[in-house]
């Protein structure tokens, strides 16, 4: 590693408004797998290196509700696992608590503490074959002990539905049923919500913000905007993302352009 410290990022004019730097980087992971080559799973060595790589970097680990509200500061990075699948403790946590890095993990509330595999679309067609075992659930024990290392356990909803595609009623209860799940589980007020599949409109932002949360986590798309807590875009990261497809990811030039995208879309919309 270079002894010279990197240059800092300069302030920029754009879609964030007027002299306004880049947002916090976050990131959207799944599960980790030496063997599963599912698309939203990432192997061990590349995850290492992502985390090395950002390390060398000068970022520094905060959790989601930090970067969504606003308070996490220049050169963060906030590290989330969708679904809460029982490799992120066994695998991930490791590596990051090298870095010295904490993470957030989104959590489907209606699975923690379940013995068989979760299921539901995108991932029901690995149930019953030779890598079932990959979706096994954390614990609400496990999770309490990640919390206890300075992780941020956030919901993922009750059941991990398509929200736009719910009513009102059970939009309502999959937000607020989760929150307090997970407050009563971990003993903390729950304030941060990953919108399973990204998955998320007008109605639901409205919804989750009378739900009682201070962010949502989605992925990025012409409605969300980093001025927005309630629809913070988050990079997702692969299988298929290889270290150049990483850094690429994480350049701030290309994040810019992604912003800046999205503020042309919904203005034209």
């Amino acid at each position: 590693m270079s002894d010279h410290p990197i240059k800092a990022e300069q302030p920029r004019t754009g879609p964030l408004g007027r002299s306004r730097n880049y947002p916090t980087l976050v990131l959207c992971y799944h599960a980790l797998s030496e063997t599963w080559d599912a698309p939203l799973s990432v192997t061990p060595r590349h995850f290492e290196r992502q985390i090395a790589t950002l390390a060398r970097l000068r970022f520094r680990g905060v959790n989601f509700n930090d970067a969504a509200t606003g308070a996490a500061g220049r050169r963060t990075v906030a590290i989330t696992f969708d679904d809460a699948y029982r490799s992120v403790l066994e695998l991930a946590a490791p590596i990051l608590a090298r870095h010295r890095m904490p993470a957030t993990v989104f959590v489907p509330t209606s699975f923690p503490d379940r013995s068989e595999p979760m299921s539901w679309s995108g991932i029901d067609h690995w149930v019953g074959g030779e890598h079932e075992h990959e979706l096994l659930p954390l614990s609400w024990d496990e999770l309490r002990e990640l919390h206890a290392r300075g992780w941020e356990i956030g919901s993922h909803t009750v059941t991990h539905p398509h929200l736009t595609t719910v009513d009102d009623d059970r939009l309502k209860a999959e937000l607020h049923d989760s929150l307090e799940a997970c407050e009563a589980a971990i003993g903390v007020p729950c304030r941060t919500l990953a919108y399973p599949y990204g998955d998320h409109d007008e109605r639901v932002i409205a919804a989750t913000r009378e739900a009682g949360y201070t962010g949502g986590a989605a992925l990025p798309s012409p409605l969300t905007a980093a001025s927005d807590p309630y629809s913070y875009p988050r990079n997702g990261i692969y299988h298929r993302d290889h270290q150049g497809r990483f850094a690429m990811k994480i350049s701030p030039l290309v994040r810019y352009l992604r912003i800046a995208t999205g503020a042309r879309a919904r203005k034209l919309s």
